[in-house]
């Protein structure tokens, strides 16, 4: 197979094309005149090898009611599991959803009562609190060390958390976003027990799995148990194809399974897939393992560019690298701005949309994008620190 040599250094003009980042700016921000570092996309094309395939399914001009359940979809979400020569997905195990965050909010309505709690890792993504909010349960917080402690996890908090007896559900993020940090299989492993031992379910939201830099090791929560446990993926994140829909989630459990498709087929009527959504999927994971390789390679140096503009040119600013993600998370604290102070000086003073740390659960830092061609992050940095100094 040949090797196609990405250049993600070239810019592509997104605007124009309904892109939530770029045309709708001034939704999240307020204004238009800035340059966004936000929603998580990226500013690269997708592989060549999902490309073609929707070129060539394009040259059908009938796009009817498709079906996900076969083995062609399957076969190649194990197969891109299964790269790591240890880890064994069970294809039965596997049920298409339209996005993680439906899987989520399928699960926690099906594993728990309006009033029940979901605990979970802050900061979080911030998705997770209107999902948890809007389904009539209650969040419970367990806070992650930060970054200079590594994202320590409170043991004892944890334990505390989970034996009370409203907390029904413990949804995680392996790769944990907004942090980056990776949980270990000895992490997920103790997890997994406190969990069973107080018959609380486990939810893995996993939809970063695949940009994991060097020195790291990203674990399916499956590898550890197989009981009373969920895990949730796409590869719209890695491939940059949210706008094609699909998702996917490992249900191990076969009355979970059964209830989760009686909710997706029978209920809401979102069993069939989008065509090209499950084309992109299947294209990537068949064939685009070189794209990943590159683009982690590429977003690995541009967290290595983040730490020594500000080391160099911010000192005030703390940022450590991530075990994984195209998510910079930068301590602000020290610049002793509130939020909302910090965000204005950065809108209408440097002309950048950096999301705030508080969207997550923390004011004391922002979450930086920074899966984008070197020319825009050094643009970026530049107006962070024009909105910073003035």
């Amino acid at each position: 197979m040949k090797l196609t040599i990405y250049d993600f250094d070239h810019v592509i003009d997104r605007r124009g094309t309904f892109s939530t980042q770029w045309d709708y700016i001034a939704d999240r921000f307020g204004r238009n005149d800035i340059l966004p570092f936000s929603i998580s996309d990226t500013d690269f094309p997708v592989p060549v090898e999902v490309q073609d395939a929707l070129k060539e399914r394009l040259t059908h001009p009938i796009y009817g009611y498709t079906r996900w359940n076969h083995a062609t979809y399957k076969d190649s979400i194990v197969h891109w599991f299964e790269r790591d020569g240890h880890t064994k997905i069970n294809p039965d195990w596997i049920v298409y959803s339209p996005s993680v965050v439906f899987t989520i909010a399928t699960l926690i309505r099906m594993k728990s009562d309006p009033g029940d709690g979901v605990a979970v890792f802050t900061p979080m993504y911030d998705a997770f609190y209107g999902t948890i909010k809007q389904n009539d349960r209650v969040l419970i917080p367990i806070r992650l060390a930060a970054a200079d402690e590594g994202y320590v996890i409170d043991w004892d908090s944890l334990a505390t958390v989970l034996a009370e007896k409203q907390t029904k559900i413990f949804l995680l993020t392996n790769p944990h976003n907004p942090t980056g940090h990776v949980f270990t299989k000895s992490e997920l492993a103790r997890l997994y027990d406190l969990c069973q031992a107080a018959h609380v379910f486990l939810i893995s939201d996993d939809i970063h799995r695949d940009i994991v830099y060097p020195g790291h090791s990203y674990e399916p929560m499956t590898n550890v148990g197989t009981s009373d446990v969920a895990l949730c993926c796409s590869g719209s994140k890695t491939f940059n194809t949210p706008g094609l829909i699909g998702s996917y989630a490992f249900l191990p459990d076969h009355d979970v399974r059964a209830q989760f498709l009686t909710e997706l087929k029978q209920k809401n009527a979102l069993s069939s897939v989008s065509i090209f959504g499950m084309l992109a999927q299947i294209a990537a994971y068949n064939g685009s393992e070189d794209y990943v390789e590159q683009l982690t390679a590429y977003t690995k140096n541009n967290m290595e560019l983040v730490a020594s503009y500000l080391e160099e040119n911010l000192p005030e600013l703390q940022f450590s690298l991530p075990d994984a993600t195209y998510l910079a998370w930068i301590n602000v604290s020290k610049l002793r701005l509130t939020s909302e102070e910090l965000q204005h000086r950065l809108v209408n003073g440097g002309h950048v949309g950096i999301m705030a740390g508080k969207t997550y659960g923390d004011t004391r830092y922002l979450r930086m994008n920074i899966a984008c061609p070197k020319k825009k992050l050094v643009m970026g940095l530049e107006r962070l620190k024009k909105g910073i100094r003035g």
